[in-house]
């Protein structure tokens, strides 16, 4: 969106632009201890000027000016919450830390425990330690592919270098029409509770854990009907069944939540709460130590297929009919609170954010360079209490483990990523 397209009010006041069905939703669920943040760290060959970046930052805020917004004060009884546009940002947002030792795990330990404050523009937050850029973003506001192309603007005033999103992204190959290759019926759990990541070792005083690795990228074998997404689908939907099994959790159903983005990347992308999610069903018995990789692989294609060419809002009707404008937003807000805790039991079981290849050369020009790696993290909140996102860049692919810490332990997210590799190398290369 243009500045153009949200222009102050007669009289100076400020532009004010209503909470989308996900803003709201998560507004609701906010708890103090666990805040929603989403985590993008950028590694560079070599640390930026900080002036330069600085001025470059703020630029990149002035032409997304959709970024530059703040939680709108208001009554009780209002129907709606409000971001309310500013011409400016009302802190400073990038700061500068020493490269100490501990500097960078200090700095991805607020990403995950310290929200950038809604009443304050812009939401979000840029820390740099070196040769690394860690953007903090409040998921109240804005998500992870919104504040990636503001991070790409930042990129090219930097260094004066087109940093336009890559095309011609590889694309599935249409499956062959067979008897054989028919769906398979997707699984139904019904009113069967889902499957929960079993309890590890769980660090309680700390709101969320996170571990990032550095994997190879899986491969494909030519004309496979599946994508890379569907591999990393079946690589977590198989390591949760593994780690549950050696826990002694009973096999449940289990649905994995997936992100769609249907935005373009350009600069006319509109910034945001912009994905869509979907839930991608798994039956018990099709995550065996049986399994046949290639057949669940094919079956996982034909359902992740299905379910993105679907027409369904953001959040599903449900949230949709329950962020309509009827009742005040307090009232809806105890009620949303409440169906939440009901319908835990059957909340998907984790959730597998994919960006892809990342679609900027986030190139800062000569003498800081392009990005040699991009990791992101999503919120991990009970009652899923783990998030698998994952990246590419430069040829690997960038994994991040983000876990409840009543749920998980640092060892715990150590073998998580070991079953994971092992799982992911099983879905990759030619078939056997």
């Amino acid at each position: 969106m243009t500045a153009l397209q949200h222009p102050a009010r007669p009289g100076g006041q400020p532009r004010r632009v209503p909470f989308t069905v996900v803003d709201e939703v998560t507004r609701h669920c906010l708890h103090p201890r666990v805040p929603e943040t989403v985590h993008i760290e950028v590694h560079l060959p070599a640390a930026p000027d900080p002036a330069r970046l600085r001025a470059a930052f703020n630029e990149a805020l002035r032409r997304h000016p959709r970024i530059l917004m703040r939680e709108a004060p208001g009554r009780w009884y209002r129907r709606r919450y409000e971001w309310e546009l500013t011409p400016h940002p009302d802190t400073e947002v990038v700061t500068f830390h020493r490269p100490t030792p501990q500097a960078l795990t200090d700095s991805r330990t607020r990403a995950l425990s310290l929200a950038p404050p809604l009443a304050l523009s812009p939401p979000v937050r840029l820390e740099v330690i070196d040769r690394v850029l860690l953007l903090t973003i409040n998921h109240t506001a804005l998500d992870g592919p919104a504040c990636l192309r503001v991070l790409a603007t930042a990129a090219e005033v930097y260094g004066g270098r087109d940093n336009s999103p890559a095309t011609g992204a590889p694309t599935r190959a249409p499956a062959p029409h067979t008897s054989q290759d028919r769906p398979a019926p997707a699984p139904r759990p019904g009113f069967a509770p889902v499957a929960r990541v079993a309890r590890g070792t769980p660090n309680s005083a700390a709101p969320n854990g996170m571990l990032t690795a550095e994997l190879p990228l899986p491969t494909r074998p030519r004309g496979a009907p599946y994508t890379v997404n569907d591999q990393l689908m079946v690589a977590t939907a198989r390591t949760i069944a593994a780690w549950n099994r050696e826990h002694g959790s009973p096999p449940r159903p289990m649905r994995i939540t997936m992100p769609v983005d249907d935005r373009s990347r350009g600069l006319d992308m509109p910034i945001g709460n912009g994905t869509r999610l979907v839930e991608v069903p798994f039956a018990p018995e099709e995550l065996t130590t049986s399994t046949d990789v290639r057949e669940l692989l094919r079956r996982t294609a034909l359902r992740t297929r299905t379910l993105k060419a679907l027409p369904r809002p953001q959040l599903g009707h449900g949230a949709a009919l329950l962020t309509a404008p009827v009742l005040p937003v307090a009232l809806r807000a105890a009620v949303t609170r409440a169906l939440r805790r009901t319908a835990a039991p059957w909340t998907s079981t984790t959730l597998l954010s994919n960006i892809g290849r990342v679609p900027y050369p986030l190139d800062f020009g000569e003498g800081t360079g392009r990005a040699t790696a991009v990791w992101f993290s999503a919120p991990a909140r009970m009652p899923r209490g783990l998030t698998v996102t994952t990246a590419s860049t430069a040829g690997r692919l960038h994994l991040a483990l983000r876990w409840s810490g009543a749920l998980l332990g640092a060892a715990d997210g150590e073998r998580l990523r070991d079953l994971f590799a092992e799982y992911l190398e099983a879905a990759s290369g030619e078939p056997a």
